[in-house]
């Protein structure tokens, strides 16, 4: 099967951004398949429970940030790995790896996040 790697990578990145930004509805609308398997313990399973996670983080969190450092594509699945500013300036490093169906929607979604240290041992920044 031949999956578009740019197009799944720019879809994955615009998901991500519109449901990061309060609009996790429309992300779900546009970019999301028939089913969708949720990794993440902190969120259920399906779109209405994708939907209504980022819901609620959008009015609890709104004036966080993100900054897509890299995409990477590779068959059915696309990693996004980001730099996120959230209220309090704390910031976090995050791993989301999406899984794409044959039509080029978002069907599976699995994701790392950790909080990002005032200082490392080795001096190198996590991104």
């Amino acid at each position: 099967m031949h999956y578009d790697l740019t197009k799944n990578k720019q879809s994955a990145i615009e998901f991500y951004r519109m449901a990061y930004f309060g609009d996790p509805a429309r992300a779900v609308e546009v970019y999301v398949g028939e089913d969708y398997i949720q990794h993440n313990p902190l969120v259920g399973d399906g779109k209405k429970a994708f939907i209504d996670y980022f819901t609620e983080m959008a009015i609890k969190y709104p004036n966080k940030e993100i900054e897509f450092v890299r995409a990477v594509a590779e068959g059915d699945l696309v990693a996004l790995h980001t730099h996120q500013t959230w209220p309090g300036s704390e910031e976090y490093v995050t791993m989301d790896f999406f899984r794409f169906d044959e039509h080029g929607k978002i069907v599976e979604h699995w994701d790392s996040i950790q909080k990002i240290p005032d200082e490392t041992k080795n001096g190198n920044l996590m991104y």
